[in-house]
Formats: structure tokens, sequence, C-alpha cells
């Protein structure tokens, strides 16, 4: 980790001079133009009020005093503004980058084991084009977290019981009598292939969801069943443990949970005064053997139609756990809206009223569902052009990311076919050019992304980052021909390719979309 290098020479150094004294926290950062140095520290900032001076005298002194120390070797100090940009001189660039171990990853800190839930729809129809994307995000996010070293698990819940799995039998029912569906009943042509099948419907539903999934690239550890929940007692252990800590009273003949007290706008009924249990009763008793499992942090990944339900789920687990702070973090995703060259998509026949996850992924294939599902914030609106994802230009960023991969391969390819030997002996001697330099700036970033990516569960931070390696790497390949005379330059250039392009293929295949050799 390249910040992680910066801050342990330059907190060295600091720790043994008159600095120290101030116990300033330092962090490594990257100045917002590239000219102004490969990073900065803002450290004469947080040095201004115990010194009683100003930023810009402390980034001058401190940036002489880190000049002087022979054991930062290969960086230079330039104050600018306050703050004290660091430049890396050729050498100190060439060892990184040749220490980079990306397949062999270490961290400074251990990532708390992590139980992921998304997806969990209902058994009740084909999936569609929103469930593709907490697919997405749930599954690459586990990817970044399992490559960060956390212990990572899996999981779909299956909502097996309830209303909406009986009128999902009474359509079926129906067509197969030659009924009319019921009005609350499900109306789509899936209908009739479910009615004209062997399988029970449920079972066959969940089958295509995991069919489909598993060729989204989303897998699971467990496909957990609400229908046991009911069956084996644990929703009657669940409410008996909230009742027996008195977090629960009876009104109008109905059980009710004093969500209020964990700041939920309002208590929670839990047993109808018909005896029935709520789906709010069965979901805390899904969520208390959850967080009783053995992992040590829990993410709900549901859409934003949930956004009211995330409150008193909370209030359930403190209540049922004691916790001053809830181990599940709840990711809520806005809605995914599909146009096609700027015309809105029309909703699919087979499902009845969605666009169905399985002709998306059909028309423009796994790779760029993937890159368009993860590359914004679940909590932002995505508007999805599928001409543009399907299409061969650069304007389609996973094409864009893809061909970086593509083209750095075709020519390795070829200069090794003309017998030239990837060889980088770290010199001073070896001037880089500015393409140069920015590419290996961006590969000896990839530890330092990733581990923040995992630190903030945030997908598509890495996706921009692997925009940007590919950026830097399509600079490079058009400013820096490999196959030339020079002996020397054409080795370490070759060099630099294979590297690069062995990051960017270890960056995508995290988040499961492939890198292709030839496009």
């Amino acid at each position: 980790m390249i910040k992680q290098i910066l801050h342990d020479q330059i907190k060295t150094v600091v720790a043994a001079s008159d600095y120290a004294q101030h116990n300033i926290d330092i962090v490594i950062e990257l100045p917002k133009h590239a000219q102004h140095g490969d990073f900065a520290t803002n450290m004469a900032f947080r040095l201004a009020k115990p010194l009683r001076q100003a930023p810009a005298q402390i980034a001058q002194d401190l940036c002489e005093f880190l000049s002087s120390q022979t054991s930062l070797k290969g960086l230079s100090f330039e104050p600018m503004n306050g703050f004290t940009n660091i430049r890396c001189s050729t050498q100190w660039l060439m060892e990184q980058i040749a220490s980079l171990d990306i397949h062999n990853p270490t961290f400074p800190d251990r990532l708390p084991s992590t139980h992921i839930e998304f997806v969990s729809a209902n058994p009740t129809g084909p999936l569609h084009v929103g469930h593709g994307r907490w697919a997405v995000i749930g599954s690459a996010l586990a990817g970044i977290l399992d490559y960060s070293g956390a212990s990572v698990h899996t999981e779909f819940y299956v909502n097996d019981a309830g209303q909406q799995i009986a009128n999902l039998y009474r359509s079926v029912d129906a067509v197969k009598n030659g009924q009319p569906v019921p009005d609350d009943g499900y109306h789509g042509d899936y209908i009739k292939e479910l009615a004209a099948g062997d399988l029970d419907p449920v079972e066959a539903l969940k089958n295509q969801q995991k069919e489909l999934l598993a060729r989204s690239g989303a897998s699971f550890d467990t496909w957990f069943s609400e229908k046991t929940l009911v069956e084996s007692g644990a929703v009657v252990t669940a409410l008996d443990r909230l009742v027996e800590l008195g977090h629960t009273y009876e009104q109008d003949d109905a059980l009710w949970f004093r969500s209020t007290t964990w700041g939920d706008e309002k208590d929670r009924v839990l047993r109808k005064s018909d005896g029935q249990y709520t789906y709010f009763a069965v979901d805390i008793a899904y969520h208390y053997q959850k967080v009783n499992q053995g992992s040590e942090r829990y993410i709900n990944i549901w859409g934003t139609d949930h956004h009211g339900y995330v409150a008193r789920v909370q209030a359930a687990i403190l209540a049922l756990t004691g916790l001053d702070e809830s181990p599940l973090q709840v990711i809520l995703g806005q809605l995914v809206h599909l146009v096609r060259d700027g015309e809105p998509v029309k909703m699919s026949k087979r499902s009845g009223d969605i666009i169905l996850l399985e002709d998306v992924i059909d028309e423009i294939g796994v790779d760029a569902f993937r890159y368009f599902m993860a590359e914004k914030s679940p909590s932002t609106h995505l508007e999805f052009d599928l001409g543009l994802a399907a299409s061969k230009k650069s304007e389609n960023p996973v094409f864009y990311v893809q061909y970086a991969h593509a083209r750095l391969n075709q020519v390795c390819e070829k200069a090794r076919q003309s017998g030239a030997e990837p060889v980088w002996v770290p010199s001073e001697k070896n001037d880089l050019v500015p393409e140069e330099r920015a590419v290996i700036l961006q590969c000896i970033q990839f530890m330092d992304e990733i581990w923040e990516c995992a630190q903030q569960r945030s997908v598509h931070s890495w996706i921009s980052y692997l925009y940007q390696l590919a950026r830097t790497i399509h600079g490079f390949y058009h400013a820096c021909p490999i196959i030339q005379d020079d002996v020397a330059c054409q080795s370490r250039r070759l060099w630099l390719a294979q590297t690069s392009q062995a990051v960017l293929a270890k960056g995508l295949s995290i988040v499961g979309i492939s890198a292709p050799k030839s496009m």
C-alpha cells in the first residue's frame, strides 16, 4: 500500500522530531493537480493551531526538515499553499511497482467478518433488471471484501411463505383449471409456463433465479428459506425473547414492539389481533438468527422502497442484542431506468409489467451489464442506455476499459514474438516520460484504492479506479511505442505493459468482469 508506505516513512522521521509532541495524524492524499506532485499531505494545516503559525510557513519548514532526512531518499518535498507536496524519484517508483504483488495482498488491518444478504426476490416471478443491480452490487462487494482479507458469507433470503406465495399458487391453479387469474394474482405469460410444467411453481421459479443469478456472476453461499423460520418455531423464540426483555406490550388484542425506544417513528405490531404474525415479526426472527451466526458485520442490500423499514429492523436488533450500535448496515438502491438510444425500453410481455434481467443480459452480455450496474453509487438513480452498452466504441466505458487490456495484450504478444524480453532493472538512468510515470502511479495505488473501497463498502469507487487505470494505459499505449530500436527502452516498456495489463485484469476479476485478450 503506497500511501501506507509514505505514511510510515514520514511518521518515523516525524516521531523523532519536535513535531512529535503534537501527535498529528499524517494523511497521504493525491494533489488536485498532477503537476503539483505525486502525493501530498496537509500536515501543516493540522499543526497550525498547536504551533500558532500560518500553514504556509509550517509547510515551508516541514519540507526543509523532511528533505534533510536521509531515510526519505527518493522523495522530495515542496510547499504549496500550506500543503506538503511529495515527488517520487524514478528509482523509488520503480522499486514500488516492482514489489507490487497483486496475487498475495497484505493490508494494515483486519476487516470484520461480513454476512451480505442481497437480491432476496420473492419467488413469484422472473427477476427484473432492478434485481440485477442488487445482484451485481452484492457480488462485487463480496469480491472486494474477500480480496481485502475479510471472511465473507453471501445469502439469498427466499420469501417462500405468506400471502404472495399463496397468490402465486392460486394464479397457477386458475390457469391449469381454465379459469381467469384472480385480480390479486400474477398475470404474466410465465404463469402459463408454470401451469404447463410439472415442477412446483415456487421451486421452478427458484431454480430459474439460481441459474440466472449464477449466469450474471452472482453466487450465494446459502439460500435461506423464510418458510423454515415459521416451521422451526424461530418466530416464537424471537418474540418470546422480546417479551422477556420487556420490549413489548399488549394493545387491542395485539402484541406490539416498543420500536420508538430505539428511534423508530412509531411502535410496530408483531402479532395481530387474529393471532397471525406480521411480516415484520418474521423479519425479526430472521435477523435474530442472522446476528447470532457469528459474523461481526451484516450488510443488507435493499431497494429504495424499503427505506421506511430500516429503522424498525435496526431497533429490533438493538433490542434483542443489547448492543449500543447495530452490526447491520443497510444499503438502499435506487431504481434503474432503461433506455435504448434515448428511447424508453418497453416492458416484457412474458413478465407482464417489468423488464426482465434475462432479456437485458441476452442483449448486452454479462460484462457490460455488471459494469453499468456497478459504476454508479446505489443511492443514485441509474439511467442505463442499452444501445451504448452494446456498442464497440470508446464512449462505452466497459468497452473502453476492456480494450485497454486487449490492446496491451496484443502489443505484448507481438513484442515477445520479435524476441523482446520484459526487463526493468531499477536505475536512476531510466528517465520516464509522463505517460510511463502516470501508469506506474496508477498501478501502485491498487492496494490503497481497494482497501479504501473495502472500508467504505463502495463498489462504484472501485469501478472508477479501474476506468482511470484504463485511461492511463491508453495514454501510455499512444505515447510510448513498445517495439523500437532502443532495446533498454523496449524491455522497460514491455515490462510496464505486462505489469499494468495484469493489474487491470486482476482489478476487473475482483468484481466479476472479464479481461479479454482480443476485441
